[in-house]
């Protein structure tokens, strides 16, 4: 054998050295997600339903989980929204579920459903609702969650039915928790997320009145070295960055935009579009922004609140603004907010002691 075919030979086995060892690899990887999976086949609907191990899904039985989500009608519907409908799966007393459901059909729509998969496959977060799985068949994609008992933030803030008020502990805790969930797509997530549709709706409460982040189908994927996403506007009116209308770019910053929205819900018990804000020609954000400016807080304050620690107060109203600069650099980071919300409660404690 010769020089060059002894070079070509050495180079024939170094290529079939790599390729096994990237097919070992992908088997290995393979496997592993197979471990964290449990997969269900549904032969009727030529569907497939993926399930993340878990806790919560360790006992579950395939066919019955199957069928019952297969069974879900309108008697079953718990909420709706621009995204999909959203129904209650209960297999037993103590195993419930929510199920979001998005008819196929529409880019928009199977884009909405790939966004969540790709936010929220391996998220792990107290402050971030938990997808367990979904389901894909022909017509139409379910993504599975763990039900929220105490809905949504919106639906205890505004809503005609729900008879119970939120006081201020409770608000506050709400406000930071959501905050640390916000901060975690921003600062912990590799890549980065966007949500682009912070609302007080999309911020759900537990058994523990623990507020957590949900409904990803607009959330965007942002590489750590980049500022912004170019995207077509998209959110909900009320809640998004005025520079947003004008670039199209979404931002952290405009998370953060949306987040003191939330935060003035929460003060004011107002809607951010509010009816009397509407007919006065104006909405939540500058309405609070010229009574403030006038050193009449308690004006905007939520009345069922009664007594609250003025500093807290105060002290929240103060970093809302901050989310609510005109300017996107003077706004802080979520990281930011969290910081100064915990710090807020860390000072009302020392004065009380």
């Amino acid at each position: 054998m010769d020089k060059g075919q002894a070079i070509a030979f050495y180079v024939t086995i170094s290529c079939i050295t790599f390729v096994m060892s990237k097919i070992f690899i992908a088997l290995l990887l393979y496997k592993r997600w197979k471990r964290r999976h449990i997969i269900y086949e549904d032969g009727i609907s030529g569907g497939k339903m993926i399930m993340f191990k878990s806790p919560a899904t360790k006992s579950l039985k395939s066919d019955a989980f199957l069928k019952k989500t297969l069974k879900l009608n309108n008697k079953d519907i718990i909420g709706s929204g621009g995204h999909g409908i959203v129904y209650k799966l209960a297999l037993s007393d103590s195993m419930t579920f929510a199920v979001k459901r998005l008819n196929r059909g529409s880019a928009e729509r199977d884009q909405g459903f790939e966004r969540e998969l790709e936010a929220m496959g391996d998220i792990k977060h107290r402050n971030i609702v938990t997808l367990y799985g979904y389901y894909t068949a022909p017509h139409y994609n379910l993504l599975v969650y763990e039900l929220m008992p105490n809905g949504s933030l919106y639906a205890y803030l505004h809503g005609r039915s729900n008879e119970k008020v939120l006081d201020w502990p409770s608000r506050y805790k709400i406000a930071v928790g959501a905050a640390r969930g916000i901060s975690y797509l921003h600062h912990d997530c590799i890549p980065h997320i966007i949500h682009r549709d912070i609302k007080s709706s999309n911020i759900l409460l537990d058994e523990n009145m623990d507020a957590q982040v949900s409904d990803f189908g607009l959330a965007t994927l942002m590489e750590p070295d980049k500022t912004h996403v170019s995207t077509i506007v998209a959110g909900t009116f009320g809640y998004l960055a005025p520079e947003y209308f004008d670039t199209g770019r979404a931002t952290v910053k405009g998370d953060v935009y949306s987040f003191g929205v939330v935060l003035l819900e929460l003060l004011t018990g107002r809607k951010p579009t509010d009816e009397a804000f509407m007919e006065e020609g104006t909405k939540l954000v500058t309405w609070v922004k010229t009574v403030v400016q006038e050193k009449r807080e308690e004006y905007v304050l939520d009345h069922s609140l009664g007594s609250c620690p003025v500093n807290e107060v105060n002290g929240v109203f103060s970093i809302a603004l901050k989310c609510l600069e005109p300017e996107p650099a003077q706004r802080p980071t979520m990281a930011e907010v969290v910081k100064v919300l915990e710090q807020i409660r860390s000072n009302s404690n020392v004065t009380d002691s």
